[in-house]
């Protein structure tokens, strides 16, 4: 899941850098970025509700029957074909209605641009209205696939997604215009459905074209996926009323936003997303078995910070660097650059607190409590908005990143808390123990990065690529190569860990089995 996460986010660089030098942080972007936001809430709204809160929790469950109840296989089939018709009815609903409305939900959207942007932004909308149809189909078979712990194919549709976007912006903009970056989103949300088939086909999985709401597994996920459907609400009304306050900015603000938090999504999707994600079917298993549940969390959030917070430090160091490299060229001028590194750096303050909130709310989920991380969330977006609107007219851009880091810090917070009052301490004293050492090594890999800036100085030329990209790569090996060090100066059990499961998958090698017959059959 973390390889794969490493290739999609890369290719989501790729993407972004593409849509930088392109267009620049200008208002072309903004008008982009402004006409994905309503489109991507009915997805995330709909299908991650119906998905993460209920669907795999239900399924995940009626697998284990299925191996001692005779019949629950088909009870499964008939699920599978239930659950995608019902959803697939919902968002054309849904579509339907942002296409008709698209304009009066710009102007809600993106009060501050002018009339001639509203209108283009409407134009996009309606367009990538077309994107939440696919990802709602692929998202019931990616359900289908996580429940069986198939996680190959799973993780290899985001890959799919980002190169439909990037075609878009290679080639169907030269056609279509900024339109072509909307028919790309569209592209990738067919792929993204697309390839995932062929592995839920092998599963025995056949589409039915049925629809019964009286379904017992139907209404068990309906029921389940409201509060947190709820809460995702809560969570995309967040990102609309970023997107309301950065209209409202000068012209690029809305851009610069959201390649920032692009940038920072990257270690993010990596190490917190992709972790919570394989360890949640495990966590359904034994959300009521509380050493195993224990275990499984202390591990996994160990495994989280063990990476977030170097790379969060490397974040803030290396941010001018990273910045220049990733978008420093075409139409993404100097200023575009200090705005953006501002930003960035904001972001980065709580990169530990939104790679651990995934994982935290999964244990909830888990438990069958979509309500509590709906409350919690409900307060931090509310504490969002407040400083966001507070801190606008002093620091712009970058007061919206720093709104958002503080909000994400009190929403992990309180879910910790909660937490903690639920289940226990869930091995705190380990986790603080792990996390002090985590900490004072990327600390001490923070000062080598300074040392080592201002050493390189003097011998590449800082106003080209080439310079830049030496600067930012001996910085980068150095500060990774002390982190370690350090970490293993300081006992770390996670380095540990970390270096027998490489030592367990490579190199890859063939195995020999028992049963010759059976491997062939493979």
């Amino acid at each position: 899941v973390a390889l794969f996460s490493v290739a999609s986010r890369f290719l989501g660089v790729v993407r972004d850098h593409i849509l930088a030098g392109s267009f620049g942080a200008g208002q072309e972007l903004d008008i982009y970025y402004a006409a994905f936001r309503i489109p991507d809430f009915i997805y995330n709204l709909v299908v991650l509700g119906a998905l993460s809160a209920g669907f795999i929790p239900v399924f995940s469950e009626m697998i284990r029957r299925s191996e001692i109840v005779p019949g629950e296989k088909e009870k499964m089939l008939r699920l599978a074909s239930n659950v995608f018709n019902a959803l697939l009815l919902l968002i054309v609903f849904l579509s339907v209605l942002g296409i008709i409305f698209a304009q009066a939900l710009t102007a809600w959207v993106a009060p501050g641009f002018s009339a001639a942007a509203k209108a283009q932004t409407a134009y996009l909308t309606r367009i990538m209205f077309l994107s939440p149809l696919f990802l709602g189909m692929s998202g019931v078979l990616g359900g289908i696939l996580q429940s069986y712990k198939r996680f190959f194919i799973y993780s290899l549709s985001p890959i799919f997604y980002n190169l439909g976007i990037i075609f878009g912006a290679l080639f169907l903009v030269r056609f279509f215009g900024l339109a072509g970056l909307a028919w790309g989103v569209v592209l990738g949300a067919a792929l993204h459905w697309a390839v995932q088939l062929p592995a839920v086909w092998r599963l025995g999985f056949r589409y039915r074209f049925f629809l019964d709401w009286r379904d017992q597994g139907l209404r068990q996920i309906a029921g389940m996926m409201g509060p947190r459907t709820l809460s995702l609400a809560i969570s995309q009304i967040n990102l609309l009323a970023m997107t309301a306050l950065a209209s409202s900015l000068d012209s690029g603000s809305l851009a610069i936003f959201n390649l920032a938090n692009n940038l920072q999504s990257f270690p993010l999707g990596v190490f917190g997303i992709s972790f919570a994600v394989a360890a949640f079917p495990f966590l359904s298993e034994n959300a009521y078995k509380p050493e195993k549940l224990k275990a499984r969390f202390s591990s996994t959030i160990r495994q989280i910070l063990f990476f977030i917070i170097p790379a969060s430090v490397l974040l803030i160091t290396l941010r001018a660097q990273i910045i220049r490299i990733v978008f420093g060229s075409g139409q993404f001028n100097w200023q575009d650059t200090v705005l953006t590194m501002n930003t960035l750096g904001f972001f980065a303050l709580s990169l530990f607190a939104q790679a651990v909130i995934p994982l935290l709310v999964r244990v909830f989920y888990a438990r069958r409590d979509s309500l509590t991380p709906f409350y919690l969330g409900l307060f931090s977006v509310a504490v969002n908005i407040l400083l966001a609107w507070y801190l606008r007219p002093y620091f712009g851009v970058a007061g919206l990143a720093l709104a958002f880091s503080v909000a994400s810090i009190v929403n992990f917070l309180s879910l910790w808390i909660c937490l903690y009052f639920q289940v226990g301490s869930l091995d705190l004293d380990k986790i603080l123990i792990s996390v002090l050492k985590f900490s004072g090594a990327a600390i001490g890999a923070g000062a080598v990065v300074q040392i080592l800036k201002v050493a390189v100085w003097p011998f590449i030329d800082m106003t080209t690529f080439a310079g830049v990209f030496i600067q930012l790569s001996v910085c980068a090996a150095g500060g990774i190569v002390a982190y370690l060090v350090l970490c293993r100066v300081f006992k770390s059990e996670e380095l540990s860990a970390a270096i027998a499961v490489c030592r367990r998958r490579l190199p890859l090698r063939k195995a020999k089995l028992s049963d010759q017959g059976e491997a062939r059959g493979l």
